[in-house]
């Protein structure tokens, strides 16, 4: 009688990119808020609860692709200085674009809106990565905290 083939099996690891990344062309230049809102639409659009990223530029404006910092509940979201200039640091960023959506599609900034822009704003100003801009996006619509004067 034969002796039973034994098999070989492995394990390998490979790196893929995100599903969110994926849609991101890459070095996506961004210039004016209307630029942030064309690139983070589709990934608020896809979003059922309040999210936030940060879009880590480099010196020539260019992000490579949005980090997720937090997800929330419908109406709110939980984001701290430190998670999201540890992603900024981490991704080498010379400065930092902040984006969000309201799923209610209304993107008028709330008051916890403002505190926590203002919050990171500070933050960067330590860090020496400078906050461009805070993006919020709604329904089809957008609102700038630059744009607004609210930065």
């Amino acid at each position: 009688m034969a002796a039973p083939m034994r098999r070989m099996y492995g394990l390998r690891l490979i790196r893929e990119p995100l599903a969110t990344t994926a849609m991101v062309a890459p070095k996506f230049q961004l210039r004016t808020p209307r630029d942030v809102f064309a690139m983070m639409a589709p990934f608020a659009q896809q979003e059922v609860a309040e999210s936030f990223w940060a879009l880590p530029l480099n010196t020539q404006h260019e992000c490579v692709a949005p980090i997720t910092i937090t997800r929330g509940i419908l109406n709110s979201s939980l984001v701290h200085p430190r998670e999201v200039f540890r992603a900024m640091i981490a991704a080498g960023a010379a400065s930092v674009v902040l984006c969000h959506n309201h799923p209610s599609g209304d993107p008028t900034p709330s008051p916890d809106d403002r505190i926590i822009t203002e919050q990171l704003i500070v933050a960067g100003r330590l860090l020496d990565i400078p906050v461009l801009d805070h993006v919020i996006v709604g329904d089809g619509r957008y609102v700038s905290f630059s744009e607004s004067g609210l930065l």
